[in-house]
């Protein structure tokens, strides 16, 4: 079972080689890396071409956004399973990709989902958040729950059947695919209880006030681009299931 990881990365040369470091040392063998830069100017593109055919396929052009970069990545992916590995973030463990391929093989799902530190930019050792997932019910989606996307680690062929990101999104587009790929299209999934990715803070959506004011609304449109209708409550109980996090 081949799996293709993506890194998508823009003039971040401060953390991609962290990210590319935590890919290469996976004890897993079988794994393709994909790297898709949007033509960075700050050295990162020199820091990636320095690990040379380590990285399975590299593309570096301008590009319309993160979820534009990350579908070029999955057309490049010839893996099984597909996950994405942003530049500001590290695999847990040299083990983490075995443990989700073994999970496949046992469970015979079409995704993974696990849990997530969040951790200071410049001390990964200090936990900010830990997002627990805990097991999936269809039904909690219309509570507020989703998967951390980084850990969401999903087969090809649904995203061959289901399609890609959906680019119409600025930052909720993660949350639209995950509630079509899950909620909508009802695919198999299996929680593995460990945790999966250590993420550096300050991500895009909820940087600021009025980032995570916007990213709400694209929450509640995600429901209506799959035609489908949440509770009232769905997109405020969405933001407040993250104060636990913080315990």
């Amino acid at each position: 079972m081949k799996v293709s990881i993506i890194t998508i990365v823009y003039n971040n040369k401060e953390t991609i080689a962290d990210a590319i470091e935590s890919v290469l040392s996976q004890s897993y063998p079988n794994i393709e890396y994909i790297v898709v830069d949007g033509k960075s100017t700050d050295g990162t593109i020199e820091i990636i071409h320095s690990y040379g055919n380590k990285i399975s396929k590299l593309v570096s052009e301008i590009d319309s956004g993160l979820y534009d970069a990350i579908n070029k990545g999955i057309r490049l992916a010839t893996g099984d399973i597909i996950g994405l590995l942003h530049s500001d973030d590290l695999l847990s463990s040299s083990d983490t990709i075995a443990t989700i391929a073994s999970a496949f093989r046992m469970h015979s799902v079409d995704s993974i989902y696990g849990d997530l530190l969040y951790v200071q930019r410049h001390d990964i050792t200090k936990v900010v958040r830990k997002w627990v997932s805990g097991s999936y019910k269809r039904k909690d989606f219309l509570c507020g729950w989703m998967p951390p996307h980084p850990t969401f680690y999903v087969k090809k062929a649904c995203y061959e059947k289901y399609g890609l990101y959906n680019t119409i999104f600025r930052s909720a587009a993660d949350y639209e695919l995950m509630l079509r790929f899950l909620y909508k299209q009802n695919i198999s999934t299996y929680y593995v209880p460990e945790v999966i990715v250590r993420m550096r803070v300050g991500g895009k959506s909820n940087i600021t006030l009025q980032n995570r004011l916007r990213a709400n609304q694209e929450d509640y449109k995600a429901w209506l681009v799959n035609d489908l209708k949440p509770h009232f409550y769905t997109r405020f109980l969405k933001p407040l299931r993250k104060l636990v996090q913080f315990f």
